[in-house]
């Protein structure tokens, strides 16, 4: 019978023991052995060799397309797994984030963790070329690597290499070889800041007793209890569910701060001219935002960021079709004079916080099309009032704590913009009640990362060294 095991208060004072109840101890060992599991492994394993071989046309056009894709690719699958270094007398811990969004939220945890766990060295995957580009940023003293493709064999060469004593997967990306290689070293995997779409759920729902399995893995902390019911709902044992928040909240800075003046200067000319960011927006956004500004913000000066800037040739050139001047932030820093009439366009990666503190409104992209939504709590953390499209899947429980907060304005569908734009320009007031609404909202769901660490420390990381 397993032992059970209370969250006990990690070795710092400013890190208290999380109130959870009862958890279970971490997994150690693979709960699928058996023939069956393994033809079903086996097939997992052919289906990817089959789908590399019918893809390699596909591949070899990104490969021309996107410059790095080649190589981020053959890093994928092993190659260059031998020239990590090896860990040395610290024991190390894999936190994994898929891209840009989970890369960011990591930042609080692992500030907590080098915190509370000095012993430990943390090692940083991702799984594409701008979820990279910000990990190193943000983690420039780290090893940053690529997450590897999900065979068997590949997997298995990644875990040798990066030698991790536990692995934390940041909101959830599961792979099911991944997770059986790791139950057969003996490494406990947790999923923190935890969250599961609708969309996700329902396909998990449906393949819960093939692959992945949700019971390889030893802890969720979710991000709220929408979340934490999905995973019961997928058959999780509730003593390996916890309720911490959501760290992102963490990692934001709360409160009206200046932009970098060169920002300031570049992006925002005309100091009397109000300021409208649409910040981590996806195809046709952009020209839905700026035909809207056009019809209702007049003397406002717009700025688009992207949510993946090497759209913006392509973006550039829609944009001129309709009519539009716009000047691309590179083009700016290059020596371009900067035109308060004309849009401004973020052609970079990791600007995006320091850009919303120019705002005076925001839109948050993802949501007018079908995407599922962007962080909409990074503005709001900031005093900016927000606006976002009906498509909110990926986020509903930040845009229900800001709605709720009413620092939000949610369209009921896309042809809406254009209203809201003009009506909340028209309404300094609401617009100032708004920001403040959002800052207080985003305070109140900080302290995530201390409750995660404390849930990390009592069931899948190391004991200290010293112990």
């Amino acid at each position: 019978m397993r032992e059970r095991q209370e969250i006990q208060e990690v070795p710092r004072s400013r890190l208290t023991a999380n109130d959870t109840g009862i958890l279970l101890p971490a997994i150690t060992r693979d709960p699928h052995p058996g023939a069956l599991r393994w033809v079903l492994h086996f097939i997992y394993d052919l289906a990817w060799g089959l789908t590399a071989i019918v893809g390699v046309p596909f591949l070899l056009w990104k490969h021309r397309r996107r410059q790095g894709f080649g190589a981020v690719l053959l890093e994928r699958l092993g190659r260059g797994f031998s020239r990590y270094p090896a860990r040395g007398e610290r024991r190390r811990v894999l936190v994994h984030g898929v891209s840009v969004g989970e890369v960011k939220g990591a930042l609080p945890i692992v500030r907590e963790l080098e915190a509370a766990r000095p012993d430990l060295e943390v090692v940083v995957s991702t799984s594409t070329e701008t979820g990279t580009a910000i990990a190193r940023q943000l983690f420039p003293n780290h090893l940053v690597v690529h997450f590897p493709v999900d065979i068997t064999r590949v997997v298995k060469r990644f875990m040798r290499a990066v030698d991790p004593a536990s692995v934390v997967l940041v909101e959830l990306e599961i792979w099911p070889n991944f997770l059986r290689v790791s139950n057969r070293l003996g490494i406990p995997v947790a999923v923190v800041n935890g969250r599961i779409t609708e969309q996700s759920f329902r396909s998990y729902r449906w393949s819960k007793g093939f692959l992945p399995q949700f019971n390889r893995i030893s802890l969720f902390c979710a991000q709220g209890r929408e979340y934490s019911e999905r995973f019961l709902e997928l058959h999780v044992e509730p003593e390996r569910v916890i309720e911490t928040g959501n760290v992102k909240a963490d990692g934001l800075r709360i409160g009206r701060t200046a932009a970098p003046p060169e920002l300031e200067r570049l992006l925002h000319p005309d100091p009397e001219q109000p300021v409208l960011v649409a910040g981590s927006t996806h195809e046709d956004e952009e020209l839905q935002v700026a035909r809207a500004a056009r019809a209702a913000l007049s003397g406002w000066h717009v700025v688009l960021v992207p949510r993946h800037p090497k759209r913006v040739r392509d973006l550039m050139a829609a944009l001129a079709a309709e009519g539009f001047a716009a000047q691309r932030l590179t083009e700016l820093r290059a020596g371009l004079a900067p035109d308060p009439d004309a849009l401004a366009v973020v052609d970079t990666i990791g600007e995006l916080d320091a850009v919303f503190a120019l705002a005076d409104l925001a839109f948050v992209g993802g949501s007018l099309v079908p995407r599922g939504g962007q962080n909409m709590l990074e503005p709001a953390a900031q005093g900016v009032p927000v606006v976002v499209g009906p498509n909110l899947q990926n986020f509903t429980q930040e845009a229900r704590i800001l709605r709720e907060a009413g620092a939000l304005e949610v369209l009921d569908e896309p042809g809406q913009l254009r209203s809201a734009l003009a009506r909340l320009a028209a309404d300094p007031e609401r617009r100032e009640a708004m920001g403040r609404a959002g800052m207080e909202a985003t305070a109140a769901q900080q302290g995530a990362a201390r409750k995660t660490i404390a849930a990390l420390e009592a069931v899948c990381l190391p004991p200290p060294a010293e112990a």
